[in-house]
């Protein structure tokens, strides 16, 4: 899944890199002095475009990928978006400089005659500068882009954009609330600073986990955090299962990392609740997409009872009777419960471990 995440930033790198050197090269073309010496075919403007497109996007999702897994993801912001700016900008005078020099070197340059003076046109002119500065105005302007769907998230950025929660609308969805045992006293032991990190690479984890399970972060809450999957979906209510057990997993791969700079191992339970909710963007100066239900209330009620019950995931009866059977989990019923604040009793199942662990290979990166 990781993989495949991977090869979908590629491609959206590839392709928007594309398009911001076509632009580059039609404005080139209408503001050219004489247009009558851009002769070329179009063969000819597809390959460069191509060409310091790929190159170009091959860069851009590099440069991300660096920062990703290295202690750069870290630092602030700016010197983040710094980082991707000089090394695409490096990049590119580095791919100029290697074009025009296969371009004279060629041994038959009377073949490629008129994709050659397209390449000394845009890249050995006195537009190079400005076509420098293009590049590094399109990466801010990617970074930028990039940052807003981190923050807000792909699914809810489209909603948003096309309307589509401006007025309240029902959805079914079903919800994973985890949340770290503990963490009160650990705060106090180790400091708000250190817990903070703690935190961090806590979510960090958890955001690969979320990634090859399918689901959306709803809310972090503290050391708690909710994520959602569309309740009709194939698998979702599998993959809110498998998310808990696989982000548990990996917690327990890196104990010693923990140990080393913790001085224990995180744990963390959860529960599992869904239902229809009204979905709306709320708010003016920061906007966000909410869930109205009692959906949600339950499911953190529902939480509340894993210390208790003495539980590490709770499932309530109405996600249990519609996920049916599952080869991979043992769910015992605890029976019906009155949760705090809740007039009715609700059905309560207690899930245990998976029958088979979490394929190795699945995990994405480590700190």
């Amino acid at each position: 899944m990781q993989t495949g995440q991977e090869l979908k930033k590629f491609i959206f790198a590839v392709i928007a890199w594309t398009a911001a050197i076509l632009i580059f090269v039609t404005v080139r073309h209408s503001f050219a002095y004489d247009n009558e010496s851009w002769n070329f075919t179009t063969g000819d403007v597809i390959s460069i475009v191509t060409y310091l497109g790929t190159i170009l996007g091959c860069l851009h999702w590099l440069s991300n990928l660096i920062a990703n897994i290295s202690a750069i993801r870290r630092m602030n912001y700016l010197a983040i978006v710094a980082f991707k700016g000089m090394f695409l900008l490096l990049g590119a005078f580095f791919l100029i400089k290697v074009t025009i020099w296969i371009n004279t070197w060629t041994p038959a340059p009377q073949l490629d005659r008129h994709y050659n003076e397209l390449t000394q046109s845009l890249l050995a002119s006195a537009s190079t500068p400005i076509m420098l500065a293009y590049l590094v105005w399109v990466r801010l302007c990617l970074a930028f882009f990039e940052q807003v769907v981190l923050l807000v998230g792909s699914r809810n950025l489209i909603n948003m954009g096309v309307g589509n929660y401006h007025r309240p609308r029902q959805e079914e969805r079903v919800f994973l609330f985890i949340d770290m045992v503990g963490s009160t006293a650990h705060a106090e032991a180790i400091g708000d600073f250190q817990f903070s990190r703690l935190v961090q690479d806590c979510f960090d984890l958890l955001s690969g986990c979320v990634t090859r399970q399918k689901g959306e972060i709803y809310r972090y809450i503290g050391d708690a955090a909710m994520i959602s999957w569309e309740l009709n979906r194939d698998r979702n209510l599998e993959h809110s299962l498998d998310l808990y057990y696989e982000f548990v997993q990996i917690i327990g791969w890196h104990k010693n990392y923990f140990e080393e700079n913790y001085g224990f191992v995180p744990r963390f339970k959860g529960a599992v609740h869904g239902g229809r909710v009204m979905t709306a963007v709320v708010g003016v100066n920061k906007q966000e997409i909410s869930y109205f239900s009692d959906v949600i209330n339950t499911l953190a009620r529902l939480q509340d009872q894993c210390g208790p019950l003495k539980q590490d995931l709770l499932l309530s009866g109405q996600i249990r009777h519609r996920l049916g059977d599952t080869a991979n989990y043992n769910i015992e019923s605890i029976g019906p419960m009155r949760l705090k604040g809740k007039q009715h009793e609700v059905e309560v199942f207690a899930v245990n471990a998976p029958s088979a662990e979490v394929a190795p290979g699945s995990f994405d990166r480590g700190f």
